[in-house]
Parts: structure tokens; C-alpha cells; sequence
């Protein structure tokens, strides 16, 4: 069967699979923090963390897609080890790799699907959560935008989101250059 360019880039926009729930001794988390390549290659390096994959949360739509995702942030389900990474030090891991004082996006990635949010799933995740948020507050000595969210069904990104870092390194590289992410990251959490 030979498939036409139009039948390759529909496939290529179509969403994923839905993510295969988390294995016996794994735990999940759903955590926005602005452009999902960013969140996930940040948040793969933490240790404990076992998989990352971009997609969407938060709206009402049902499957939503890159160029059809209003009222959904843009979000990473991660799965982890929870005997070697809680739910709270992965959400100070997260808080520290966004800039959690910006109510409209992340540095070059400005609108609501860029807000920052930790989705919780049960009461002491909302706990753990709330906890995190209040010494981010302490620490940097201005308000947190980021929302503490009830659970959303997450909804898989399109496969040429996943892992866009390590298969796209240069374009990864220069998004991340152009966009200043890293620089403006480092410079609210310098010294903390």
C-alpha cells in the first residue's frame, strides 16, 4: 500500500494512543508548565522519574490536538518511582524548572495554554501540592500563578511532540535559545 503525503501528515496530526496506565509500583503525576517539550526534557533528568509524555489538560474539549486545543494547557504526564521520588519532591522538581510567578505563560510562550498548573489526583497530592506552593511564595518572596488543580483526564499529545528534544535536537535547541527558557529560569530561582 503506498500512502500519499496528505495520508502521512494526517497521520502525523492525529493524537496518540492513550498512555498506558501506570505499572504495578509507579505512580503518575499531570503537571503544565508552559511549552510541553521544555517540561518533559526538564523532567526526565530528575531521578526517580521513569517516563515523560506531552499532551493536554484541563479543557472540556474532547481530543484535542495541537491546533485544536482551547481551554487545555499544555501538560506532561510523568510516571515515577514513588520509593525513590515523591509526589512532593517531584513537584518541587517541577516548580524549579518553571517560572511560577507568571500568571500568562513561560517566558516566549504567552497565552492560556502555556499557564502553569499541578493537577492533583487525591487529597494529599492537593496537600503536598499547596505545601510546595506556599514555600515556592516564601522563597521567591512574590505570589505563585501556578494553579493547583483538581485531577483532568490528560489527553495524549501527536506523536511528533513526544520526545521532541531527542529526536529533534537542533530545532530543540534552537527553541530553547531563541525563547531565553533557560537564561529567565535560572535568573528568578538565582541564589534560592
Amino acid at each position: 500500500m503506498v500512502l500519499g503525503p496528505l495520508a502521512l501528515l494526517s497521520a502525523a496530526a492525529a493524537p496518540a494512543q492513550a498512555p498506558p496506565p501506570a505499572a504495578p509500583g509507579q505512580a503518575v503525576a499531570v503537571l503544565a508548565g508552559g511549552c510541553f517539550w521544555s517540561v518533559e526534557h526538564e523532567l526526565e533528568q530528575i531521578p526517580g522519574v521513569i517516563d515523560v509524555v506531552v499532551g493536554y489538560a484541563g479543557g472540556a474539549k474532547a481530543n484535542p490536538t495541537y491546533r485544536n486545543h482551547e481551554g487545555h494547557l499544555e501538560a506532561v504526564r510523568v510516571t515515577y518511582d514513588p520509593a525513590r521520588l515523591s509526589y512532593e519532591q517531584l513537584t518541587q522538581g517541577f516548580f524549579r524548572r518553571i517560572d511560577p510567578t507568571d500568571p500568562n505563560g513561560q517566558i516566549c510562550d504567552q497565552g492560556p495554554s502555556y499557564r502553569t498548573a499541578v493537577f492533583y489526583a487525591s487529597g494529599a497530592e492537593r496537600d503536598a501540592a499547596l505545601k510546595v506552593k506556599a514555600e515556592v511564595a516564601r522563597t521567591l518572596g512574590e505570589p505563585v500563578a501556578t494553579e493547583i488543580r483538581p485531577a483532568a483526564r490528560f489527553w495524549m499529545g501527536e506523536a511528533y511532540h513526544q520526545d521532541f528534544a531527542e529526536k529533534n535536537p537542533g530545532r530543540y535547541q534552537a527553541y530553547k535559545v531563541g525563547c531565553g527558557r533557560e537564561r529567565a529560569i535560572k535568573a528568578v530561582w538565582a541564589g534560592r
